[in-house]
């Protein structure tokens, strides 16, 4: 084989691996081990809670695909909302998101959480399983990651499940909830959702 075929053949041979196969920069199993290590070192570091939460909120902002879950949030009403609403919502709830997010796990001291397994679910997302170790005092708790994987370079979580119970469902439902009790008018959820940033 002379040496230009052979050339051809192997840029061919590249071009079809990365066409017919899900290539990730990082794997999404890797990605998230990476991301709770990382929440853990900050976890167990000796610094005031304040500063922890500070921490929990970079990462949460790098690692998580908040406009999604924001909008998964609010379901079908997402497309009722006009621009300047959608522009302001998705605004609170990314503060809402990392003031929940991060006053809530502030609170553990050096969670250990071991990755096990990933599953391909289709071309957008992947699914992550892990546990977070048991304790003398607490009990193994199974916990899956849904993964964005749509952008390969990107990966960002945008669903937790601890046993089987979707954090992102329960949320839906809870804002569902607070829309439905004021007679559907979401700026209800608007006022809550600020009410809950604002509040020392």
């Amino acid at each position: 084989m002379s040496i230009i075929r052979f050339k051809e053949t192997l840029i061919y041979l590249v071009f079809i691996f990365f066409c017919s196969t899900n290539a990730f920069a990082i794997s999404p199993k890797d990605f998230v081990q990476q991301t709770v290590d990382e929440a853990a070192v900050a976890l167990g570091q000796n610094i005031t809670k304040e500063l922890k939460i500070v921490k929990l909120k970079t990462i949460a902002n790098k690692s998580v695909d908040i406009e999604g879950i924001a909008l998964y949030s609010i379901g079908k009403r997402r497309k009722d909302l006009t621009d300047s609403q959608k522009e302001e919502y998705l605004e609170i709830f990314r503060k809402y998101f990392l003031k929940s997010f991060s006053s809530r796990l502030a609170q553990y001291s050096d969670p250990k959480i071991r990755v096990e397994s990933e599953k391909y679910l289709n071309k957008k997302y992947t699914m992550v399983s892990s546990v977070l170790i048991a304790t003398e005092y607490k009990p193994e708790v199974k916990i899956d990651w849904r993964v964005v994987t749509k952008d390969p370079d990107n990966p960002l979580i945008i669903d937790v499940i601890i046993e089987g119970v979707s954090l992102a469902k329960v949320q839906k439902e809870e804002f569902n909830a607070i829309i439905q009790n004021n007679d559907g008018d979401i700026n209800a959820l608007f006022k809550n959702l600020m009410d809950f940033v604002n509040k020392e």
